[in-house]
C-alpha cells in the first residue's frame, strides 16, 4: 500500500538523517529514485521548488513526493514520517536531559557526525551540478553542456559578488532565487 510505503520510507529518512534538511536531500533523492516515484529531472525541479518555497526543504520535499504519489493523504503521511523522529528526539532531549548536550560522549558523537553531514551535502551538490550544467546524471552518461544553466549560475555568482562588495553584506537568498527565476524564464524561452 502506497500510504504505508510513503510513511515508512520518510520515517526512516527522518530517523537516520542528522544535519537538517540539506543532509536529507540525498536520502530523499535515493528513496524517490529507488521506488520509481520521481525521475532525476523531476527531483532537480523539486529541489529548486522546495528551496524557494517557505519552510524547511526536507519537509517541502517530503510533502511534494507524498502528494505526487498519494494525494493529500500521501502528503500528510510523508510529512508526518519525516518530522516525527526529530519531534520525538527533541521532545525527549528537552524534557529528560537538559544537560545531555554538555556530556563529552554526546559532544564526541555529534562532532564525529559533522564530516558525514558535510559529505552528504557536498555529494548532493556535486550530483546536481553535474546534472544541471553538464547533463551527467549517471556514470557513462554522454556529456551535454547546458550553456543557459552556466550563464545563469555565472550571473547569480557575479550578482552576489557585486552586491556584497557594494552593500557590504550578502544579498537576500530570496532576491537571488527571484533573479534566477527571471533569468531562467528569459534564457529558456529563447
Amino acid at each position: 500500500m502506497i500510504y504505508l510505503e510513503l510513511f515508512l520510507n520518510f520515517l526512516k529518512i527522518g530517523a537516520f538523517t542528522f544535519g537538517g534538511g540539506y543532509a536529507m536531500i540525498s536520502l530523499i533523492r535515493e528513496t524517490a529514485l529507488a521506488n520509481g516515484w520521481l525521475n532525476d529531472f523531476e527531483l532537480t525541479n523539486l529541489i529548486a521548488v522546495s528551496e524557494s518555497t517557505p519552510g524547511p526543504i526536507a519537509i517541502n520535499m517530503a510533502t511534494f513526493v507524498g502528494s505526487s504519489q498519494g494525494g493529500l493523504l500521501g502528503a500528510i503521511l510523508s510529512t508526518l514520517g519525516v518530522i516525527l523522529p526529530s519531534f520525538i528526539i527533541i521532545l525527549l532531549i528537552a524534557t529528560l536531559a537538559k544537560n545531555l548536550l554538555k556530556r563529552p560522549i554526546i559532544k564526541s558523537a555529534l562532532s564525529a557526525m559533522r564530516p558525514c553531514i558535510c559529505a552528504l551535502i557536498l555529494s548532493t551538490s556535486l550530483i546536481m551540478a553535474l546534472d544541471i550544467l553538464f547533463g551527467i546524471d549517471k556514470i557513462g552518461t554522454a556529456f551535454s553542456f547546458d550553456i543557459r544553466a552556466v550563464i545563469i549560475l555565472a550571473m547569480i555568482v557575479l550578482s552576489k559578488f557585486i552586491w556584497k562588495k557594494a552593500a557590504k553584506k550578502a544579498p537576500s537568498p530570496i532576491a537571488l532565487i527571484v533573479l534566477s527565476a527571471i533569468l531562467g524564464m528569459g534564457l529558456y524561452s529563447i
